[in-house]
């Protein structure tokens, strides 16, 4: 039965499974999303969101715990404490979201009609379905205009 069994071990044993949650929360901490696989994103979810619900504490203790959990990564931590958990500071709860990428396949321009590749949303590899693991206030960043276009527009 599975009764209690909620929870991936992704192939791993417990310390390298720990690294990898611990890792995702660091580089969605640092840029605010990542393109990973379904799983590791439900994984990875609980696990930062305790985080940022540790930082909106911001007691010593809260920190120590941060720090801990984030294998010593003080950096981090204080992103954490200082950018992020501020942020969320009147909401309960649901600090994350997970956007699913689109599966369709599109037909390789450069190349003859027959050859396909696949969309974002699917692993090249291993077909496996790809998302976005964001913070819901997340804003992707703006592209600024090429350098040729600028000229074109003082002229």
């Amino acid at each position: 039965m599975r009764h209690r069994k909620h929870g991936g071990n992704f192939g791993r044993k417990p310390a390298h499974r720990a690294a990898m949650l611990r890792n995702l929360a660091i580089n969605v901490f640092e840029g605010g999303r990542i393109r990973t696989t379904i799983q590791k994103a439900k994984a990875a979810r609980p696990f930062v969101e305790r985080l940022v619900t540790l930082g909106r504490r911001g007691t010593l203790h809260a920190r120590r715990r941060a720090i801990s959990l984030l294998g010593g990564n003080k950096r981090v931590a204080k992103l954490l404490f200082e950018q992020i958990a501020p942020r969320y500071v009147g909401r309960p709860g649901g600090y994350t979201r997970i956007v699913h990428l689109p599966r369709i396949q599109r037909p390789v321009a450069s190349d003859s009609a027959h050859r396909w590749r696949r969309a974002e949303g699917l692993r090249i590899g291993d077909g496996a379905r790809m998302v976005w693991f964001e913070f819901v206030d997340y804003q992707p960043p703006e592209m600024e205009p090429k350098e040729g276009k600028k000229k074109a527009e003082k002229e």
